[in-house]
């Protein structure tokens, strides 16, 4: 039995995908895309989970398709690589439907289907020592993993496309610039300042921040008085929830000390 390439774990609210394929670079491969489809399904069952934090073990976050896969199966290239998408893409379609924020911890290079995956995030923090990269069009191919979705709202359609097509190596100080990510630590407090943010939004007040993501995702197809109507909605129904007006009840308390 092969080695699993995607570990998944739960403990205190925190659910834990991690890619565990060191010596191959965390490349994303048939099984691995089908096991992190697995592990992101877990998410969406389990109401105890309040944040997922996406990461991996060794040099690199993901190095992105395996190439060596594509030409061994270049026989049944079509099928092979619908056959890979169909579980990256219903993975990443379940962390950014679920109601938990997703954060995304970047320990070194982020290319091709890791790049647009680091996109994806709710919330991505990395080493100071990470690299992105596209990748793609370098060797023949275009964006999967929702890259071309993700990426033009963050940058903008032509600095996205300038991306995807000259493939720049960007610094993780330049893609935290250009919004791809949000934090930037130093290399030796990574793990620590990855553990902290997590357990940040883990401890956040119930429903605030499930709340949060789902205005934000709506936002990008929503007019402004469809965004107004929502925002009006969640903040009632938040007000109206006995732990929130306990919070409210309790700060009001300190506040007139």
């Amino acid at each position: 039995m092969a080695a699993k390439k995607v570990e998944y774990q739960v403990k205190d609210g925190l659910a834990r995908i991690i890619f565990v394929n060191e010596a191959g670079g965390n490349a994303l491969d048939l099984q691995a895309c089908n096991e992190f489809a697995e592990a992101a399904a877990q998410t969406r069952k389990d109401s105890s989970i309040k944040a997922v934090l996406l990461e991996a073990r060794g040099k690199s976050f993901s190095v992105g398709g395996d190439i060596r896969g594509f030409v061994a199966n270049k026989d049944n290239i079509h099928q092979h690589v619908i056959d890979m998408t169909k579980g990256f893409h219903g993975g990443i379609s379940d962390l950014r439907n679920g109601t938990a924020p997703l954060i995304i911890a970047v320990n070194g290079v982020a290319a091709g289907g890791g790049f647009s995956l680091v996109c994806s995030a709710d919330m991505a923090i990395a080493k100071r020592s990470a690299k992105f990269v596209a990748a793609y069009s370098r060797s023949g191919l275009s964006p999967d993993g929702g890259g071309t979705w993700f990426l033009p709202r963050i940058v903008g359609i032509q600095k996205a496309f300038d991306i995807f097509a000259t493939n720049p190596t960007l610094s993780a100080e330049q893609a935290r610039d250009l919004g791809i990510i949000s934090r930037v630590v130093e290399d030796d407090d990574f793990e620590a300042e990855v553990d902290k943010l997590a357990r940040m939004i883990v401890e956040s007040p119930p429903g605030a921040l499930a709340a949060l993501k789902k205005l934000l995702n709506a936002s990008t197809s929503a007019t402004l008085q469809e965004q107004f109507d929502a925002e009006a909605n969640s903040i009632a129904s938040l007000a109206a929830s006995p732990s929130t007006m306990e919070r409210l009840m309790a700060f009001l308390g300190k506040s007139e000390k």
